[in-house]
């Protein structure tokens, strides 16, 4: 079983690394001449067959029984893609065409603050307790510090696809957690992976997506590639032993990772008050949640 802090410092390590793949991917889209809905579904599709491919193989090598039983679960894995790979990416990024980016950051972590109010109802064992929910409330704050620009409230189809993302992301979270009492994380992450980029790889192709692929941008999907594999392998890991709850706490880290390396990518300004007061907020509420 992995000790609470080593828990916790790798799930802070995935959001590092989830927060780094927002304006990795938005700057491999001038690389790869990604302009429409259809090639950016392609491009994910791309994405998730690599990195699917890749970790099924580690996985084989790893231990070559990891894939024993695969056929008992391979409804749930295969739903587990269908909702954290298919729903959700398509979900987010179709949504991304009409809602603004503020909007985006505060409503994809309404999922997670609606987990941890509810979570005895999926795990008896994952409890709802008052520091849960003063880490969520402090996380959720925090988010919104991050947008705190001001202007009307207003809810449209974009918004409502954001939601969808949302749930979608712990929906595929819970099931995933279920699973993974009678099947290896990193298999099942490997086959949810191709499943889900294989699905949006044949939309993509079928919507007329197009990606133009050079040797000079290969770096970039590399890293991509890598990132995006290593992250999901860790989070998989930790949620088969781990509260899930007090995981979706700490991935309200991601957004404050995402900023900071969109200052150092794309040169966006981000150390200002609403930056400090988010961060101090998040570590407060990651803080709070796994005190005893």
């Amino acid at each position: 079983m992995m000790s609470k802090k080593k828990s916790i410092l790798l799930s802070l390590l995935v959001m590092l690394l989830w927060g780094s793949l927002f304006p990795s991917v938005k700057y491999s889209y001038a690389q790869y001449g990604v302009s429409t809905t259809q090639d950016i579904l392609l491009f994910i599709g791309i994405r998730f067959v690599i990195c699917g491919l890749a970790v099924s193989a580690f996985a084989f090598l790893k231990d070559k029984s990891s894939f024993g039983g695969a056929k008992n679960v391979i409804l749930p894995v295969l739903l587990s893609g269908l909702f954290s790979i298919v729903i959700h990416y398509y979900f987010t990024y179709s949504a991304m065409q009409i809602t603004d980016s503020s909007k985006t950051a505060i409503l994809k972590q309404v999922g997670s603050l609606f987990y941890v109010c509810l979570s005895f109802v999926f795990f008896k064992n994952d409890k709802v307790t008052y520091p849960k929910i003063i880490g969520a409330v402090l996380g959720f704050a925090g988010i919104v510090a991050i947008n705190a620009k001001g202007g009307k409230v207003s809810f449209n189809i974009g918004d409502a696809m954001i939601l969808g993302a949302s749930f979608s992301s712990v929906a595929a979270n819970i099931v995933s957690k279920k699973v993974f009492k009678r099947f290896d994380p990193i298999a099942a992450t490997g086959i949810s992976q191709f499943f889900g980029g294989a699905i949006l790889l044949i939309l993509g192709l079928y919507l007329g997506g197009s990606v133009n692929i050079t040797f000079a941008s290969c770096p970039v999907m590399v890293y991509i590639c890598l990132a995006s594999i290593v992250s999901y392998c860790l989070w998989y890991t930790i949620l088969k032993g781990g509260e899930l709850s007090k995981l979706l706490i700490i991935k309200f880290a991601e957004p404050v990772f995402a900023c900071l390396f969109s200052a150092a990518i794309l040169g966006e300004n981000v150390f200002n008050i609403q930056y400090i007061t988010a961060f101090l907020l998040i570590s407060g509420g990651i803080y709070i949640s796994n005190k005893k």
